[in-house]
């Protein structure tokens, strides 16, 4: 991912240097349990932690040789070791082994730092939401004027959207984080189970069932999916931040620096960049995922078509998704509202959006239903094209039913508001 889109801390934990970490990790941890079967020398295994992580470079130009990472890592790394150490790392053990066991606990923890970055973005939400659960604003579908409804609900939605996707991160969490050390196509031939036991043990990792010599790539496609499903709740709360920012509507507005300029060649510019932002980043995470899925199905006990694909499909929506998620609850804390033109924007077509409410009441007194809603669409045909307020044109059509203001919707919506302050109690 390029730097633009990746924040330090999801960026390091992904890092090449950081894999090559974990599988130094992964290969001391191995040999540890060898060491408990008297399979490995105790000795080995101290000067394996004593010996340095081998640097990318370092790999990279023994590779250019073997066109083999992992051989090329284990023979960097063994650079550092005496000969009679060197010769038990890795032992009874096949390249994924260690790939996908460091892959797992990877996983694992950049899964940790998204959650993070999304239980914010709740909070926000929850927190603004209650800020401004009894600013009215116009609900609107079709992009038309619908009734009104208040922001609150609104962000309220989004935060439920978002509380969502934490369960499905923690669904796909649990289900990456596992590891196998069971040797060629996976039958321990050559490696005693409890050395996986106690490796996985010690990196907090579940095991593969019945491994295959790798561990099962639907894992990984449902974290990508869960990735990506977070990404779409988040572009539909920035989708609705552009559209209310739109001048005609400018309902709401992102933060500006001091220094802000919006158009190189029209200074009155201020558009909704982060919100425009959020929305791309969504449909690169539809893409990772599409991706991953395809790596799902892998030839008889392995084939190596999903590695060219995870190297830049895993690391790429872990990092788009976690900034993506920190920079969308960036927006919600500091964005600008602006509720007389919310209250304007309703006042705009001059009560046509109470219909309902007046059908409603017709209705309640005992008036035939095409009848009573003939009138009032002939009321709000005279509306539309006059000058005159709905209540007017009601008036003049013998339809009398007192003051129309937003408060007639929402008597019955403290329900969602009880509903959301439980979501409000959820801990970050």
């Amino acid at each position: 991912m390029i730097p633009r889109y990746a924040l330090p801390e999801m960026a390091d934990l992904l890092s090449d240097q950081t894999r090559y970490a974990t599988w130094v990790q992964v290969e001391i941890l191995a040999s540890q349990a060898q060491v408990r079967l008297g399979r490995v020398p105790a000795q080995a295994v101290a000067d394996m932690r004593r010996a340095r992580v081998p640097s990318v470079a370092r790999i990279a130009e023994i590779e250019r040789v073997r066109d083999h990472e992992v051989l090329s890592f284990l023979a960097a790394y063994c650079e550092d070791l005496p000969d009679e150490s060197a010769r038990w790392v890795h032992l009874g053990m096949t390249s994924y082994d260690l790939v996908d066991t460091a892959l797992g606990h990877t996983l694992a923890q950049a899964a940790d730092l998204l959650s993070g970055a999304a239980r914010r973005l709740r909070r926000v939400l929850a927190d603004r939401a209650a800020e401004h659960w009894d600013t009215a604003i116009m609900g609107r579908t079709h992009g038309i004027h619908a009734e009104p409804t208040t922001f609150g609900h609104k962000l309220a939605g989004f935060a439920f959207a978002v509380d969502r996707s934490l369960g499905r991160l923690a669904a796909a969490r649990e289900a990456v984080a596992v590891g196998t050390i069971s040797g060629s196509v996976g039958t321990y031939a050559l490696i005693d189970p409890s050395v996986e036991a106690y490796v996985c043990a010690e990196l907090g990792l579940g095991i593969e069932p019945a491994p295959s010599q790798v561990v099962a790539r639907d894992r990984h496609a449902q974290l990508v999916q869960a990735v990506a499903a977070l990404g779409g709740c988040i572009e539909q709360l920035a989708l609705e931040m552009r559209l209310l920012q739109r001048t005609e509507v400018r309902e709401v507005e992102e933060r500006r620096t001091v220094g802000y300029q919006g158009s190189s060649a029209m200074p009155h510019k201020r558009n909704p960049t982060t919100s425009e932002r959020l929305c791309g980043l969504a449909r690169l995470l539809r893409g990772y995922a599409s991706a991953v899925s395809e790596d799902v199905a892998l030839w008889h006990e392995r084939d190596l078509a999903h590695s060219s694909v995870e190297r830049v499909a895993l690391p790429d929506a872990l990092m788009v998704g976690h900034y993506q998620a920190v920079m969308a609850a960036d927006l919600v804390e500091t964005l600008a509202v602006f509720p007389e033109r919310m209250s304007a924007n309703i006042d705009q077509t001059r009560g046509l959006v109470y219909s309902s409410a007046v059908l409603a009441e017709l209705l309640e007194n005992g008036m035939e239903r095409e009848q009573a809603y003939r009138a009032i669409q002939t009321a709000a045909n005279l509306t539309d094209s006059s000058a005159e307020d709905f209540g007017a044109t009601l008036s003049k059509a013998g339809i009398d039913v007192g003051p129309l203001r937003p408060e007639r919707f929402l008597v019955n919506h403290t329900v969602i508001r009880d509903r959301l302050e439980s979501l409000r109690e959820l801990e970050d």
